[in-house]
């Protein structure tokens, strides 16, 4: 099964090969083991028995992940993130008793879903500059091109051809400005245990000030500069 592009009814007709690999199992996989090696770094920095040989393994499997292992695991676990744990585990049999330490399973679930979407919405933002860019030259060479206006759908004043193409480029422009402004505001939900008190974090750390800290040392590591402040994660098990 092919798992690095994303699959659906319409990801073979739309979308770009670089936003179906954002959206492939690899793409989400992968970036699951980046948030627990961003993890278990921010946990050795603020105290926690880590070694780096434990982070480096980690770090060697990033896109090494067994599939059928996964699936057999899930089945057995009915559990896709433990399966993934237990898979990441035998493939870094040192790191394996920190891998997910202290953590829920949204930790990896909506992070991930967070950096996805913030990589869709850069690569969206990329192509969009390069179209911005082709038209602005188009409407400078036929800046001086006669054409008629419309009004009403009817034949109006003269006009450039030039200049017909600066109102589809000033919509283009405005939806750039929109990119820019969900882009600016995209934020890591962090990592605050399973109910969003931190209170795991609180039992491996017994330090307050130190679990501060955790969400921002993560979202730093996978890039971003905010993170919400609180969450409920993990609601489905806190409404078990």
């Amino acid at each position: 099964m092919e798992k690095n592009t994303y699959t659906s009814p319409l990801s073979g007709r739309y979308p770009s090969q670089e936003m179906n690999y954002i959206w492939s199992e690899t793409s989400k996989y992968s970036t699951w083991r980046k948030l627990w090696v961003a993890l278990a770094e921010t946990e050795k920095e603020l105290g926690i028995d880590i070694t780096d040989q434990q982070i480096e393994e980690m770090k060697a499997h990033i896109f090494d992940i067994d599939y059928e292992v996964v699936a057999k695991r899930e089945a057995e676990c009915r559990h896709d993130v433990m399966a993934h744990v237990y898979e990441f585990g035998m493939k870094c049999p040192n790191a394996k008793p920190i891998i997910h330490l202290g953590a829920t399973s949204c930790y990896v679930t909506d992070n991930t879903d967070v950096i996805l979407m913030t990589e869709a919405l850069k690569l969206v933002k990329q192509k969009l500059l390069v179209v911005i860019q082709n038209l602005r030259n188009f409407a400078e060479q036929y800046k001086h091109t006669t054409c008629l206006g419309y009004t009403h759908f009817q034949p109006a004043q003269l006009t450039t051809v030039g200049k017909r193409a600066t109102l589809w480029l000033q919509d283009l422009i405005e939806d750039l400005e929109e990119l820019e402004f969900v882009e600016s505001h995209m934020k890591l939900l962090g990592c605050k245990g399973t109910t969003g008190t931190g209170e795991s974090f609180m039992k491996l750390f017994k330090d307050e000030e130190k679990v501060k800290q955790i969400d921002g040392k993560i979202a730093e590591k996978m890039g971003f500069d905010k993170f919400f402040a609180v969450s409920r994660t993990n609601l489905y098990k806190k409404a078990r």
